[in-house]
């Protein structure tokens, strides 16, 4: 890349640009000497041949071998984070932009920086993220291993399209763009290289247009291993979807278990299948399942009424009308008939049988069968307390409303520190509350959490 042929007017341009711009190319950094200069080169290039009035912003976070003086010298202002890693890097590099439209990349010299008008072209239409995807616009010889680009980023991909409902066939994909209001309002906190899930996902459920574009991947540019670590990253990125989706992590196999534990448990006593008798001990193991199952969808319930009170999540209308529907007093009575249907059968067959009626394969089945029932009835009304709990802080959340507009306004945004800041700027902007978290304080007290940040980088 000829710099010299854009450098002069472009880093006057970009170091002295005091006004907001149409874009911003973001590029986190991590001690990347030997690519930076390359990387911002071909995005300054980008703006100067079609006339767009931009920028480009290294987010450093820690170089040790010169990669802020090299990134200055090809046209980049150079954005210092204090924290280190990827999520500490974007969230920083975002809330500095002055551009209306902000198209990341990684500064390895993978994404390639000279094509990137699909994506602007995107943005100006109207989407609010637009991914690259490097399996539709090709992916070089050597630029990534085969455990990403076969069991790794198909299969974490499928998953997230899986759980929430996103037509995106890359969901790691390390170029993309978006609207910079609309990325600070999503409130991202993720600690890690999971973030670059945490962004799509984000965005689809705060009905946001996520659209797709082919890019291209090179090989690393580097002369060292990358950041990323594949099975840790890709674990991260797997943790976090499962943690984002009560439904998958806890109900549907809730539902599945306690399924099959009542088919296995009504079976009981059955014929031999396959050489094997199904009696008590099949029996034992069926109410387990259930036991297990019953357990899950609780977890399911609380997990989703808890996220969705704290904001991490969009409320489930469906969740509501449970909870709704079923009261605490409901629970407890319908616990209480459990309990004592199990107890009352107990006792029945116990009562006034022999001490070999006792142990024979009857009186077993409706011990376990009177012990599984004392065990559901228990779970269900000490889980309707917490259920209920959980209802009101919601409630009371959703109750505790600032209004006086100046100060909640004042009490919601929380002041961007100065060193991320952008220069120049006679008023220094404020992250957006997430349009996800209902706007309160808690007791007047609590503000909302700005966009979090901190690890590693999706390089999947």
């Amino acid at each position: 890349m000829d710099i010299a042929r854009y450098g002069p007017d472009l880093r006057v341009a970009s170091l002295r640009l005091t006004q907001r711009a149409e874009l911003t190319v973001l590029m986190p950094c991590l001690n990347e000497a030997k690519t930076v200069a390359t990387c911002v080169g071909k995005a300054v290039a980008f703006l100067a041949d079609h006339g767009i009035d931009g920028e480009v912003v290294v987010a450093d976070n820690g170089r040790t071998d010169g990669s802020q003086r090299l990134a200055e010298a090809a046209g980049a202002r150079v954005v210092a984070v204090g924290q280190r890693g990827y999520g500490a890097a974007l969230p920083s590099g975002i809330r500095a932009a002055r551009g209306e439209y902000v198209i990341m990349g990684d500064a390895d010299d993978i994404c390639d920086f000279s094509e990137l008008m699909p994506f602007l072209e995107r943005l100006r239409a109207g989407a609010g993220l637009v991914m690259g995807n490097r399996f539709r616009g090709g992916i070089e010889p050597g630029g990534m291993p085969t455990l990403r680009r076969y069991p790794g980023n198909p299969v974490l991909s499928f998953i997230g399209r899986l759980f929430f409902r996103i037509e995106v066939g890359d969901f790691h994909c390390g170029l993309r763009g978006f609207r910079r209001d609309s990325a600070l309002s999503l409130g991202v906190l993720s600690s890690g290289m999971e973030l670059a899930s945490e962004t799509v996902v984000r965005a689809t459920l705060a009905v946001q247009l996520v659209e797709e574009v082919p890019t291209t991947l090179s090989p690393d540019g580097r002369s060292r291993p990358p950041h990323l670590r594949s099975w840790r990253g890709g674990w991260r990125h797997l943790r976090f979807l499962l943690l984002f989706s009560p439904r998958w992590l806890f109900l549907i196999p809730g539902l599945a278990l306690f399924v099959v534990g009542l088919v296995l448990g009504v079976a009981v006593p059955g014929p031999r299948l396959g050489g094997v008798a199904l009696d008590v001990d099949a029996l034992a193991v069926a109410c387990v399942l259930m036991v297990i199952g019953f357990q899950a969808v609780r977890c399911a319930l609380f997990t989703q009424v808890h996220v969705s009170a704290e904001g991490f999540l969009p409320e489930d209308p469906r969740v509501g009308k449970v909870s709704a529907a079923w009261s605490l007093e409901r629970g407890l009575w319908f616990g209480g008939l459990l309990a004592a249907a199990g107890l009352l059968a107990a006792f029945a067959r116990w009562h006034g049988g022999s001490i070999s009626e006792r142990y024979d394969g009857t009186s077993l089945r409706i011990t376990v069968l009177s012990a599984t029932a004392l065990t559901g009835s228990c779970q269900l009304i000490l889980g309707n307390f917490i259920l209920t709990a959980l209802s009101i802080l919601q409630r009371d959340q959703q109750r505790v409303v600032v209004t006086d507009a100046g100060r909640s306004a004042a009490a919601a945004a929380p002041a961007v520190h100065p060193v991320l800041a952008p220069d120049g700027l006679a008023e220094a902007e404020h992250a957006r509350p997430s349009p996800v978290k209902p706007l309160i304080l808690r007791h007047e007290r609590q503000a909302l959490p700005t966009v979090g940040a901190a690890g590693g980088a999706p390089e999947a």
